[in-house]
């Protein structure tokens, strides 16, 4: 008896089997392949992070602008934007003296608050 009659990787028979499996196995990954390839959406956020990028570069500048420069905030109230230097040499001469300085914070909350009817009353 031959040696390769006993053993089934040598038996004829069986090549084919072998074959159609690796075959089998290509096609699965060939077709995993083309479908990631065709179902993968395209990146995320990538014109959305520009027009982030630009938003907030635009309000940067005005944010920049806003601490920095005088300017009117409510005009019809009278309520004005200082820049932050200036604001704080405001708040340490009005508070030498610290009575005067809370009176005159109370007489700008009441300035900056609207007053809203109470329907209970």
């Amino acid at each position: 008896m031959n040696s390769c009659e006993t053993e089934p990787c040598c038996n004829s028979r069986n090549v084919p089997v072998i074959v159609a499996v690796v075959a089998a196995c290509l096609i699965f990954a060939a077709l995993v392949w083309v479908t990631k390839k065709y179902t993968t959406p395209a990146p995320l956020g990538a014109e959305r992070a520009a027009e982030r990028s630009k938003a907030r570069a635009e309000l940067t500048a005005l944010e920049s602008d806003a601490l920095n420069t005088v300017g009117y905030v409510d005009p019809v109230r009278g309520i004005v934007r200082l820049p932050i230097t200036e604001a704080m040499k405001l708040a340490e001469k009005q508070w030498q003296d610290p009575a005067k300085g809370r009176a005159e914070l109370l007489k700008r909350f009441e300035k900056t608050t609207t007053k809203v009817a109470n329907p209970y009353e």
